[in-house]
């Protein structure tokens, strides 16, 4: 994989800065929106670089958050009101278009 730029890494967090309380986007929406080739890119930058950003807000393409953080996610998300159904989100009610 090529190098991640600065520039992506702010661009990608800023994407993430911008989902609204109450909606999600997926890692392949944000690598879109950032003009990533990946959506495994913006996982990276988020484990790496995400502590004080709305993290809960993204999640993989299926809606279900990654097992090890899907309690605090779900809880989190379900705060917002974002409508969840056995712990997958409802991409369709809840995804943040950009």
């Amino acid at each position: 994989m090529a190098a991640t730029t600065e520039e992506q890494i702010e661009r990608v967090r800023a994407l993430v800065a911008a989902i609204p309380p109450g909606k999600v986007a997926t890692y392949g929406d944000i690598a879109a929106a950032a003009g990533l080739s990946s959506a495994r890119t913006v996982g990276w930058i988020m484990r790496t670089d995400a502590a004080d950003l709305p993290w809960h807000r993204v999640l993989g393409a299926s809606g279900r958050p990654a097992a090890h953080l899907a309690h605090r996610q779900i809880s989190k998300l379900a705060l917002e009101g974002v409508p969840i159904n056995d712990g997958r989100v409802d991409l369709r009610a809840a995804r943040h278009h950009f």
